[in-house]
């Protein structure tokens, strides 16, 4: 039988998904016997859209099995944490033959989580306190679809839709019923009693209403026919139908009420991006996003020598080095000094250091805590970010 085109952990542990640059670098090295003890720093230079003014730093935990083991000293943000451009976020100290083959796959598990993880927090910030469910798992590869979800899960999202996912990150998945099950059955409302009669009664009951008819007379078809048992009806119009869907949500959400179905929620998917969220917040109980988390643009992060055998040194354009990066508690804005040095910004209170020990020696000593802890933190840190800045001012737009 034919495999799915991907690499397992022990092939990228082995540094077999690295650019064949760094390969011929490793034959250099050791012909010329030239391997020195270098520092490393990953940082990034810039956003990937103009109006991004922090990320979210996700993918240690990956990171930390690629590098458990090899005689590495590593230094990180935590998983979780907000940061900002051109601050370094990892270190990693060590030969370089003892840990630079693994550059690429290093920088492709932190860019693309991290790129995720705060696409998903902008998506948290708009829609505020309403319930946000990750639909992304069908936009990406299946091979990565639990870290795609763990990432969305940590920048904000409720809760996720792929089952793996939802055991990766210790949630129950969830999710309302497809069109298909529509389709085959032929009518909403017995696709609906089906769901109601069969599956577990902890899982709310959501009927989809928008297979066959119009919207509002679906609703009011299923909230007629399930009472109290239903708990909300799902929206996934698509946008060549829709016209102005604000204000189907909104007779909708009428003829509801007018018949006494307010307890009747209003869940919304398809396609949604920012600026829908933002939109509909206040007509819409609760979305469902996909594309445009899961596909989210990667922080493109570099990883570069800033250090060689004990004396600063970095290419054109970079900061030689080791550094400290710390943070005012009180303004919230992060400095980067010479590693061991502090500065004082003039707010009451000490800065915080933000790189932590991770690895030493090749043992990981850092606490590496669960999904929901780490999604906590990035929460906690936005508020503390945000204070009292409007949601479109603090989200760039």
């Amino acid at each position: 039988m034919k495999k799915l085109h991907i690499a397992d952990t022990e092939q990228i542990r082995s540094g077999d998904v690295t650019d064949v640059y760094f390969v011929r670098t490793e034959k250099i090295l050791k012909e010329k016997r030239l391997d020195k003890h270098v520092c490393m720093e990953i940082y990034l230079k810039a956003l990937p859209e103009k109006q991004y003014r922090w990320g979210v730093f996700a993918g240690l935990e990956e990171v930390c099995i690629l590098l458990e083991g090899r005689p590495v000293t590593v230094r990180a943000l935590p998983e979780g944490s907000v940061f900002f451009p051109q601050t370094p976020v990892m270190t990693i100290e060590g030969r370089y033959l003892d840990f630079g083959e693994l550059e690429t796959a290093i920088l492709g598990c932190l860019c693309q989580a991290s790129g995720i993880a705060t696409k998903a927090s902008r998506f948290r910030i708009a829609a505020e306190e309403k319930p946000l469910i990750s639909f992304g798992a069908r936009r990406m590869h299946p091979a990565i679809a639990p870290m795609v979800e763990r990432s969305a899960f940590i920048g904000g999202c409720y809760g996720v839709a792929a089952v793996a996912s939802a055991r990766l990150i210790g949630e129950k998945p969830s999710g309302t019923i497809p069109h298909a099950l529509i389709l085959i059955v032929g009518d909403t409302i017995e696709a609906t009693k089906a769901f109601d009669e069969i599956i577990d009664e902890s899982v709310p009951r959501v009927s989809l209403i928008d297979t066959f008819n119009d919207e509002k007379f679906e609703a009011i078809r299923v909230a007629e026919s399930m009472g109290e048992r239903l708990f909300a009806v799902r929206l996934d119009t698509p946008s060549s139908r829709r016209g102005d869907f604000r204000n189907i949500l909104s007779e909708v959400r009428w003829e509801l009420d007018y018949r006494g179905f307010r307890h009747v929620k209003l869940f919304v998917s398809g396609g949604l991006d920012i600026p829908d969220i933002l939109d509909l917040k206040d007509a819409a109980d609760a979305f469902g996003v996909g594309t445009h988390i899961s596909s989210a643009a990667a922080l493109d992060y570099s990883m570069d020598i800033v250090e060689v055998e004990g004396k600063p040194l970095a290419k054109r354009g970079k900061l030689s080095g080791r550094k400290s990066v710390l943070r005012c508690p009180a303004c919230m804005k992060d400095y980067v000094v010479p590693y061991g040095k502090t500065k004082a910004c003039g707010c009451p209170g000490e800065p915080v250091s933000r790189l932590a020990d991770v690895i030493e020696s090749g043992s990981i000593v850092c606490d590496l805590p669960d999904a929901r802890r780490i999604r906590a933190r990035c929460l906690e840190e936005l508020g503390a970010l945000r204070k009292d800045s409007a949601i479109k001012e603090f989200l760039g737009l």
